[in-house]
């Protein structure tokens, strides 16, 4: 049963990269709290295992197979949740392609913009086409919404060899900012979550035992972050618990962005 503060009861959301990682981590939240959902993701498979779990909490869910590297199917994608639920509370712009590691010396003008396709560009349209049909419900006399991105450390850092991947999460990062102050006489929100090392499965199933540690050592909370780490803040920045709170960006990241390196 969801709770009062975060009742996302009758609320619908979408997020990209949602049926695995850190976007279903954000999916799980907003479930669990009663919430109604749309996963975006390009695995037909995944998005089909997702879907069941999600609809395990009770959730109605819809997965669709969207490249949000396509302007094109993102409009028509957000034309058809409209269609479906008729209404959008909230969108979470998850989805992100890791980088390739590359100095910027080395860095070919192909990676660069094939990763900042989906990264940067992707992120855009996914938030300016939801903040659109958030503004028209707001003008309708239905005023609010929330609009979520999901950044990373690097935004903060001077990571070597990820210098496309930061320069996409910086750049939202801003524009996330300039949505915040934008879309406000609307009751509209827009935050970025920022997670630090979340264990996921994009390592192709492979030992992540050595990096787990690794990152735990540099953490203040000993350990590797989890998608259910996750849960929470989405479930937050969705409900009306946050209607006040825009224009952030919110480290999940157990300390290590204040950990400093010379600490013993």
């Amino acid at each position: 049963m969801a709770a009062d503060l975060f009742d996302l009861t009758g609320k619908v959301a979408v997020v990209t990269g949602g049926n695995s990682g850190i976007g279903l981590g954000f999916a799980r939240g907003i479930a669990k709290q009663g919430g109604d959902l749309e996963i975006w993701a390009r695995s037909a498979e995944k998005n089909a295992k997702a879907k069941a779990e999600l609809e395990g909490y009770g959730a109605r869910v819809i997965a669709r197979q969207v490249d949000v590297s396509s302007e094109q199917a993102v409009t028509e994608a957000f034309d058809a949740t409209m269609q479906d639920f008729g209404r959008l509370d909230c969108v979470i712009a998850n989805s992100g392609a890791p980088p390739a590691m590359a100095s910027v010396v080395d860095l070919s003008s192909e990676a660069w913009h094939e990763l900042l396709g989906v990264n940067l560009h992707g992120a855009f349209y996914t938030l300016r086409e939801g903040a659109r049909r958030m503004v028209r419900q707001a003008e309708a006399g239905r005023p609010g919404g929330s609009l979520i991105f999901c950044g990373s450390l690097s935004m903060f850092h001077g990571v070597p060899g990820v210098g496309n991947y930061a320069a996409s999460k910086g750049g939202m990062g801003a524009l996330v900012r300039t949505m915040a102050s934008e879309l406000g006489r609307y009751g509209i929100r827009a935050n970025t979550v920022a997670p630090g090392y979340i264990k996921t499965d994009l390592g192709g199933g492979q030992d992540s035992t050595q990096v787990d540690q690794f990152f735990a050592a540099k953490t203040p909370i000993p350990r590797p972050g989890e998608p259910s780490d996750l849960e929470g803040i989405a479930a937050y920045l969705a409900s009306d618990a946050s209607r006040f709170h825009s224009g952030d960006t919110i480290v999940i990241d157990g300390a290590s962005l204040v950990y400093p390196p010379y600490a013993f």
